[in-house]
C-alpha cells in the first residue's frame, strides 16, 4: 500500500479508510489477529479484510457493513489524527495549483504539522519529485516520519527537526516552491528565498491573521519578490431543495395565452410542475445555500522569486 501508488488487495500492515457513510469514517492499520469494533459489529482482519479488494463491502458481526477504501491525501485529510491544526482540501488545492506543483517539482515546507498538506504535496510531486519538510517540534517531527514510513512514501520526502526561522530548510537553490504555515513566517522568507531555484520559484505563506499577512508581505517586498498577492478561500454549499411557489395571477393577457397547449393534467407534464404541486402553486428544483457556511479559515499569500 502506498499513498502514491494504488493497489487492489488489502495487506498486512496497510493503512485503510473504514467508511461507514459520508460522515463517519475512521482509519485502521491492518494487523494479522486484529479486530476492530464498529457500531455495526466487529471487523476481523484476518478474515475480513487481508487478501480483500479495496473498495469492498465488508459485513461485520452484527449483520452490519461497511467499505473498505483505499487511503488518499484527501481521506487522509478527513480522518488523520490531529496534532495540531490541519488545512483541508479547499486550501490545499488552491496552493498546489497556484505553486504550479507537477511530478517532478522539488518542495521545501514547514512546518509539517499533522501531515495533511505533506501527503497531498507528495501525492503531486510523485514520483521522481521530492518534499523537503521541517517541523520545529521534534514529537512531532518523529510522528510524521513514521506515517510516511507506513504510508509507502518515506522515498520521497525528508523530514528534519529544527528551527525553519534560525537555521533555514537545510537545503539551497533547488526548491521549485516553498510553503509557510508557522506563526511569524517573515523571519524566514530569507531562508526561503535561499532555497528556492535561482529564477522563478513560488512561495506560499498561511496565515490566519492579516497583521501576519502585512509582516509578510513587507518581508517578501524587502527580500525582492515580486507577484506578492493575498486570497482567501470561502467555500459555499448548496443543497437541492423542491420549491413551491404561487403561481402569479398575470391578468387576463395570461388567460388569452392559455391555448398554447400546455395542460398540466397531462401526465407528461408533471415532471415540469413537479409532484403534487399545491392548488395555484408549482414545484421546482432548486439549489439553496446552508444558512451557515464555514467562514475565515486563514490568508494564502503568493509570491515569485524574481
Amino acid at each position: 500500500m502506498s499513498f502514491v501508488e494504488y493497489g487492489d488487495t488489502i495487506k498486512d500492515g496497510d493503512t485503510a479508510i473504514v467508511f461507514l457513510g459520508h460522515e463517519s469514517m475512521f482509519p485502521v492499520k491492518v494487523q494479522h489477529g486484529t479486530v476492530t469494533q464498529t457500531k455495526y459489529g466487529v471487523i476481523r482482519h484476518s478474515t475480513d479484510l487481508i487478501g480483500k479488494k479495496y473498495g469492498s463491502k465488508v459485513t461485520c458481526s452484527k449483520g452490519g457493513w461497511v467499505f473498505i477504501l483505499h487511503p488518499t491525501p484527501e481521506l487522509w485529510t478527513m480522518n488523520l489524527p490531529h496534532r495540531t491544526q490541519i488545512l483541508y482540501s479547499t486550501d490545499i488545492s488552491v496552493i498546489t495549483m497556484m505553486l504550479e506543483l507537477k511530478p517532478g517539482s522539488i518542495v521545501c515546507e514547514s512546518g509539517t504539522g499533522s501531515g495533511s498538506l505533506s501527503h497531498a504535496l507528495i501525492r503531486t510531486v510523485a514520483p521522481t519529485g521530492h518534499l523537503y519538510t521541517v517541523e520545529f517540534h521534534q514529537q512531532r517531527a518523529e510522528k510524521a516520519k513514521e506515517e510516511f514510513r507506513e504510508h509507502g512514501v518515506e522515498h520521497l520526502v525528508t523530514v528534519t527537526n529544527q528551527d525553519v526561522c534560525k537555521n533555514g530548510f537545510g537545503v539551497s537553490d533547488i526548491a521549485d516552491a516553498v510553503f509557510l504555515d508557522i506563526p511569524s513566517p517573515w523571519e524566514a522568507i530569507g531562508h526561503a528565498k535561499s532555497a528556492l531555484k535561482a529564477e522563478g520559484g513560488r512561495i506560499c505563506s498561511f496565515s490566519p491573521c492579516i497583521e501576519q499577512v502585512q509582516r509578510t508581505c513587507l518581508a517578501m517586498e524587502e527580500y525582492g519578490f515580486t507577484e506578492i498577492n493575498t486570497l482567501e478561500i470561502l467555500l459555499r454549499v448548496y443543497n437541492v431543495r423542491t420549491i413551491s411557489l404561487q403561481i402569479p395571477d398575470l391578468g387576463k393577457a395570461a388567460e388569452d395565452n392559455s391555448g398554447t397547449g400546455f395542460d398540466s393534467s397531462n401526465p407528461s407534464n408533471q415532471g415540469i410542475l413537479g409532484t403534487n404541486p399545491q392548488p395555484g402553486a408549482v414545484q421546482f428544483k432548486s439549489g439553496v445555500p446552508l444558512k451557515e457556511m464555514v467562514g475565515h479559515t486563514g490568508y494564502l499569500t503568493f509570491a515569485t522569486k524574481s
